[in-house]
């Protein structure tokens, strides 16, 4: 296995190194406010579970071993914790929850914006464990064996999941375009 990049940092930050934690956070911030935010849907909440992924990191980096997982698939693991327990918190939305849609002339910014929206509402709809899938593959960028060691099922598992979610994708986002 190779070694881990972000190894000695986490030796540092578990000696009680504040500068090697100034610079995990500026290495791993962008992609786990990216991967809680897609989960959330809500930028405030990302940053949330962001700084909560942090503090636990300060507090547990000491007891981190590298022969258990990398530092990274722990990290997204840590983060899509909170952001379950999160979405457990949460009721479940109404329809009055939802912004109303106003018909008119869309520039192309425009158009993105609304076309990004609507896979975010997509996301947000279907089974968890398929956005997961997701949302690590495509947005975090993570192979599917990586993916798979952070969510801890097996590949083919993984590949079940993302099948299943892009069909479900696929049927949401088709249904949007028939109602409009």
């Amino acid at each position: 296995m190779a070694p881990d990049p972000d190894e000695e940092l986490v030796r540092r930050i578990g000696a009680g190194d504040e500068a090697a934690m100034r610079a995990l956070v500026a290495r791993k911030l962008p992609r786990l406010l990216a991967l809680a935010r897609r989960m959330l849907g809500d930028a405030a909440e990302a940053e949330d579970v962001a700084q909560e992924t942090f503090v636990r990191i300060w507090r547990h980096a000491a007891g981190w071993r590298t022969e258990r997982a990398r530092f990274d698939t722990w990290v997204h693991r840590v983060a899509l914790n909170l952001c379950y327990d999160r979405l457990r918190r949460r009721r479940e939305w109404t329809s009055e929850d939802m912004p109303e849609i106003v018909d008119g002339a869309h520039t192309e910014a425009q158009q993105h914006e609304d076309d990004s929206l609507r896979v975010e509402r997509a996301l947000k709809a279907i089974a968890p464990r398929q956005r997961e899938a997701i949302v690590l593959t495509y947005y975090q960028t993570m192979s599917n064996a990586e993916a798979a060691a952070v969510m801890d099922v097996s590949t083919d598992a993984l590949e079940s999941l993302l099948a299943r979610g892009r069909r479900s994708l696929q049927t949401i986002l088709m249904g949007d375009e028939k109602d409009g």
